[in-house]
């Protein structure tokens, strides 16, 4: 019980991390050791790593799904393979920190399942330390990332939802 005898419905630390796929909870791991300088440099590594797009969405960006919220024109796609989620993103490389945001989100998700990825707390940013060295305009945006991957999860558990 907290103040005033209300419920706690804040998740502790251990509950998020617990929440998160495991390739997921050790990259968050790795971010939490690292000094907030260190995690823009860890960030920059990641989005070095985000592959681009593959042949079967390349020339089709309208079926990919914009995420207004961010600064950058950052695109999304998630399909369901083997009944995991693959995500795809498409983010200039001049974004460096938008995509290394993206590329942990697609490693750290890689091979979860829809269900397990709706799991996953929506403040991810925070599990991963960010708030401590970026603005809290970029921080929306990349709070904004996490929602319409878990709103493309849930379309890909609907009745009749092609695995795309």
């Amino acid at each position: 019980m907290g103040r005033d005898g209300e419920a706690m419905t804040e998740l502790s630390l251990e509950e998020k991390l617990r929440a998160c796929p495991p390739r997921l909870r050790e990259i968050i791991e790795e971010f939490r050791a690292a000094a907030p300088q260190e995690r823009l440099e860890y960030l920059l590594e990641f989005a070095e790593s985000l592959p681009d797009l593959p042949e079967h969405l390349a020339s089709r960006r309208d079926q990919m799904e914009q995420v207004h919220e961010c600064q950058t024109p950052v695109f999304l796609y998630a399909e369901r393979v083997n009944g995991h989620l693959r995500l795809h993103f498409d983010i200039p490389r001049e974004s460096p920190t938008v995509r290394g945001y993206a590329a942990v989100l697609a490693e750290g998700l890689s091979g979860a399942s829809p269900e397990q990825v709706l799991q996953v707390p929506d403040d991810v940013h925070l599990l991963l330390g960010l708030h401590e060295a970026l603005s809290p305009l970029r921080l929306r945006g990349l709070h904004a990332v996490i929602r319409y991957i878990k709103r493309q999860a849930e379309g890909l558990l609907a009745p009749g939802s092609p695995s795309r």
